[in-house]
């Protein structure tokens, strides 16, 4: 069985070393989230900052359409406002793995594609209260250096509820992401 593993892994580490030479870039990026709560009951809800950070692999279909895959850990979540000290925030982190096609007009780029987001942990409470998934879509639109530096705005919705009871109302992230990125090995 430790064969079988060695041998898809050395196999599948050279299929990537043989496309890097097609056009695979490699890419960083970092930014800030702007992320509340979708769905019945959450009006009351306030929006609060977050971060994400990871990278991504940019696969060029063609001059003008690229597939780019991205990992990054994310924090999400909402606020309440109350009165004194009754603020309360939740932080929900999560791996998101968003795979966006991306549309290029010069440096001017549009894109969209499905996420799937594990959570990771919460701020308060515990785990258990929230579903490990999240499905969800994402859209954005930014702009690209020929030196690879770029700057991103994203909106990422959730399709599937976050709350782990099937009773409840279906809650869903909402996210908005202002980013820079950096594409390696561009000119």
């Amino acid at each position: 069985m430790k064969k079988l593993v060695f041998i898809f892994a050395a196999m599948l580490s050279f299929s990537f070393a043989a496309q890097a030479q097609e056009g695979i870039k490699l890419g960083l990026k970092a930014g800030v989230n702007y992320s509340s709560l979708s769905g019945d009951g959450t009006d009351e809800l306030d929006s609060q900052f977050g971060f994400h950070v990871g990278g991504f692999l940019d696969y060029g279909i063609s001059e003008m359409v690229s597939i780019r895959p991205e990992l990054l850990f994310s924090t999400k979540g909402f606020a309440v406002s109350g009165a004194g000290d009754d603020d309360f925030n939740q932080s929900l982190r999560y791996i998101d793995l968003p795979i966006m096609v991306r549309v290029n007009a010069g440096g001017l780029y549009f894109e969209g594609g499905p996420t799937l987001g594990y959570l990771v942990s919460v701020s308060e409470g515990e785990t258990d209260d929230y579903k490990k998934f999240e499905f969800g879509y994402a859209a954005g639109l930014g702009y690209q250096l020929a030196s690879g530096l770029g700057i991103g705005l994203r909106y990422q919705g959730g399709l599937t509820s976050i709350i782990d009871n099937d009773d409840a109302d279906k809650i869903t992230n909402s996210v908005f992401q202002l980013g820079l990125s950096y594409t390696l090995g561009t000119r």
